[in-house]
């Protein structure tokens, strides 16, 4: 039975953070860490105390995780970033509410004292004799502590303390991972034990010595269970809050841990599940998909429609899913208009068709709109139509001939915003054959539903309304507004640049609606593009056609549909890559750029794109990828690929990446794409073997034992993950407990209901009161069995829990 864990993480703004810059104000950006690990960084907002971030994350990582911390900065041109503040939450802060964490939380000043990590390995006898008391404590050594010296490194010792007796160990020179190997004995009275308690610092020549962490035993403990292995380090008590004065950030945080059970176990519940979507969608009120429409409600409602969208994407069931959602949805449409045309949203069960195109889609919106998006961000052309925003003197650039005029910049922004909204058109009428096979399949059931639903000339654009309103206006508008959260951009749009795509997206968003609101509302400065967009509305009709003009139905119990094919490339872009023997050479020539692809295959790299002459790595052969050190070569963001083919020589490649982000999301592509391999190290060295030793543990040996833990569970989650359907199942089963006692609720309800009502003398109601008992029945049958298997699936985890803790007893 496997175990899962995950954190779902929201950045979602700033405010009143205190000014760092000579202009009065800050920018901006936040650093997530999970122990102590950096997982992501967020965008620079440039010029603002109040920050809009907006950024979601979710993080795989193992069932023993401590502590999530967010540390906001200020961005410099020149020198260190400054520190405005952080914000720590321990496991148990997190999971004190199953909802999460959603507020605003207060901003706390950066301690050094506060600031550990890492791990120490003690062993530790308590011995009595005629003297005394004696404890022996051995260290032996420590890894991961925090680097105190400006060349990234440390120069650790310990220092234990036991009643009034203190001793220390010797001190172990620039390194992060000390092995001292030095036992001390401390000698105690007869009578009460004291505690124990060990310290770790680093040691400075001018100055005060820096803290490193230290670990504290009680007396029973010294006396029950001597403390034997790995112990994590904890910092001195926590300091005073700083009362807000350093701002504060608003975010959500929800941590799911959860073990999965074999796939058997939750077959009587996709049985329902497909029950649910096979049956009638208009009069469904008992199934598990309408008790999930009713109980979940926000971010927990879309975090659930995803779960939905991959468990029946993962039994190759996504075809029947969306046409329920389709027929559910066009059943409450009363006047013909459907919501997606209207920008409205959609009722509460049709919301899970939105996770569909992101999850489905992502690789061809990439396609479709990357090369548009990145020609907006390079060329930074000044766009304005809206004569209240029009900036005269921020135009001047474009004439010159002294400050323009509004006409002239009108025209001259009228030429840009079409030219860049007809590459961005053209790319679309051409990707029918693209698309997806799964969306086009799912638009052409939605198609065929809206004609039945609405029939009359009168109604023949509804059926265009509904499909352009998923795929603009939940697809390609919100990622032209915001590119980052979609992937097509490393970092946010500065004010200029997010202006041009606001107006670009209006723009979508109007062609997806097919010139419906043209005219209409406050924006009547879009005047001037109105032709242009009327004439791209008849090449969408046209796309739209070809979009759904496609053979076949997926079938329900097909195949399981792959997100990511094994020779598909995941992930590209250029690395640095270090030479294989770069003897005699400085650090800096060593690297040489290469360009490189991951696939589920191999990683491939070549001196371009274009370049037909390649190197690979195969990936069934990768055995760890880990974080490099940046003392290691005096570079930042450097990680590297352990290999082994066979039973031959482990062999290391480092590759230096651009930024944090890129080294954060190779990190994780890798580890994904190698997670299935066996034999995986559990310790690598996170610096490099130069100068006849390593850099981190100073060992003299090449093949020395890995002296850090290795992170192949920590990973980020993203639109390319493979599907799991039995952790999305468990999911749905989690969801569907919460409800259990409103189950149980409306099934004594319906059983105190009298089954045969007084009968009017005047009417004949016996056929109406057939039906009324029949729809009873049914209802209570459904929810009965619905409550069995929600037993039988408790009862399976609570065997499994026993036989688990069986294990552990032994």
């Amino acid at each position: 039975m496997a175990k899962s864990g995950s954190l779902s993480i929201r950045v979602v703004e700033g405010r009143a953070l205190p000014a760092k810059d000579v202009s009065g104000s800050s920018d901006p950006y936040c650093l997530v860490k999970v122990d102590d690990e950096v997982v992501a960084r967020t965008a620079t907002i440039w010029r603002s105390l109040s920050p809009f971030w907006g950024e979601e994350y979710t993080v795989h990582l193992p069932l023993d995780f401590h502590h999530l911390a967010f540390y906001v900065l200020d961005e410099d041109t020149v020198g260190h970033d400054d520190t405005i503040g952080k914000i720590s939450l321990s496991k148990e802060a997190i999971t004190a509410d199953p909802r999460g964490i959603d507020s605003w939380i207060n901003l706390s000043r950066v301690d050094p004292d506060e600031e550990v990590q890492g791990e120490v390995y003690l062993a530790v006898k308590l011995l009595e004799d005629a003297r005394g008391r004696c404890l022996r404590c051995h260290v032996r050594q420590a890894r991961d502590l925090a680097p105190r010296d400006i060349s990234g490194t440390s120069d650790p010792f310990a220092r234990v303390f036991w009643g009034n007796h203190s001793l220390e160990t010797s001190t172990i020179k620039k390194t992060r991972f000390p092995h001292w190997d030095e036992v001390l004995e401390l000698r105690e009275a007869p009578g009460t034990t004291s505690p124990l308690r060990v310290e770790l610092w680093d040691w400075d020549m001018v100055g005060k010595n820096d803290f490193l962490g230290m670990v504290e035993f009680t007396p029973q403990t010294l006396q029950q269970k001597p403390p034997n292995g790995w112990f994590r380090l904890l910092p001195f008590p926590k300091s005073e809050d700083s009362g807000g004065s350093l701002g504060a950030l608003r975010l959500k945080v929800r941590l799911t841990e959860d073990r999965v059970l074999p796939s058997q176990h939750y077959q009587p519940l996709m049985d329902l599940l497909l029950e649910s979507v096979q049956g009638p969608a208009e009069e469904d009120t008992t199934s598990p998909l309408a008790v999930l429409e009713e109980l979940a409600s926000g971010d927990c409602r879309q975090d659930l429609a995803t779960k939905l969208v991959k468990l029946f994407l993962g039994r190759g069931l996504s075809g029947p899913f969306l046409d329920y959602l389709t027929r559910r949805e066009v059943a409450r449409t009363i006047d013909g208009a459907i919501h997606e045309a209207q920008g409205t949203p959609l009722p509460p069960l049709a919301a899970p068709c939105d996770p569909c195109p992101q999850l489905v889609g992502m690789r061809y919106l990439h396609e479709v709109l990357r090369p548009v998006i990145s020609r907006v961000f390079e060329e930074k052309k000044y766009m304005e139509l809206d004569p209240c925003k029009m900036d005269l003197n921020r135009s001047r650039r474009i004439s010159f001939k002294g400050t323009p005029t509004e006409e002239q910049v009108r025209e001259t922004s009228l030429g840009l915003l079409t030219g860049y909204l007809g590459s961005i058109v053209d790319a679309i009428v051409s990707s029918a054959g693209r698309c997806p096979l799964a969306l086009r399949l799912a638009f052409k059931q939605l198609q065929r539903c809206v004609e039945k639903r609405f029939p009359g000339v009168e109604h023949q654009d509804v059926k265009y309304l509904a499909t352009s309103g998923f795929l603009f206006l939940r697809f390609f508008a919100p990622a032209v507004l915001t590119p980052k959260l979609f992937d097509l951009r490393d970092q946010h749009a500065d004010p200029q640049t997010s202006r041009s795509l606001l107006l670009l997206a209006k723009a979508v968003q109007s062609i997806g609606n097919l010139g419906q609101q043209l005219g209409q509302g406050k924006e009547l400065w879009l005047t001037p593009l109105h032709p242009f967009l009327m004439q791209s509305i008849s090449r969408v009709r046209d796309f739209l056609d070809q979009l759904v003009d496609v053979d076949g139905d997926e079938e329900a119990g097909g195949p399981a549909c792959a997100l990511v094919q094994p020779s598909t490339i995941v992930r590209e872009g250029f690395l640095l890559k270090r030479k294989e023997e770069p003897a005699g050479l400085a650090t800096r020539f060593a690297f040489k750029k290469r360009y490189f692809r991951l696939s589920g295959k191999d990683l491939s790299y070549s001196k371009t794109p274009e370049w037909q002459v390649h190197s690979s790595i195969p990936v069934s052969c990768i055995r760890a990828v880990e974080r490099v050190d940046e003392g290691a070569f005096q570079l930042p963001h450097v990680m590297q690929v352990v290999t082994q083919e066979g039973t031959g020589v482990p062999h290391t490649t480092y590759l230096q990446c651009k930024n944090v982000n890129d080294l954060n999301q190779w990190l994780s592509a890798l580890r994904k794409a190698s997670a299935s391999n066996q034999d995986k190290l559990a310790a690598c060295h996170p610096g490099a073997f130069r100068s006849g030793r390593w850099t981190c543990c100073l060992q003299a040996e090449r093949s020395a034992a890995g002296c850090s833990r290795t992170h192949s569970a920590v990973t980020l989650g993203d639109w390319s993950d493979p599907l799991d359907p039995d952790a999305e199942a468990q999911a749905v089963y989690r969801q569907l407990l919460l409800g259990r006692d409103q189950l149980r609720l409306k099934l004594l309800e319906d059983s105190s209901l009298d089954p045969a009502p007084e009968v009017d003398p005047g009417k004949d109601s016996g056929a109406a009161d057939g039906a009324c008992v029949e729809v009873l029945a049914r209802q209570r049958a459904a929810i009965t069995h619905l409550l069995q298997v929600l037993e039988d699936l408790e009862q399976a985890h609570e065997e499994f829990q026993r036989q688990g803790q069986g294990r552990v007893a032994c």
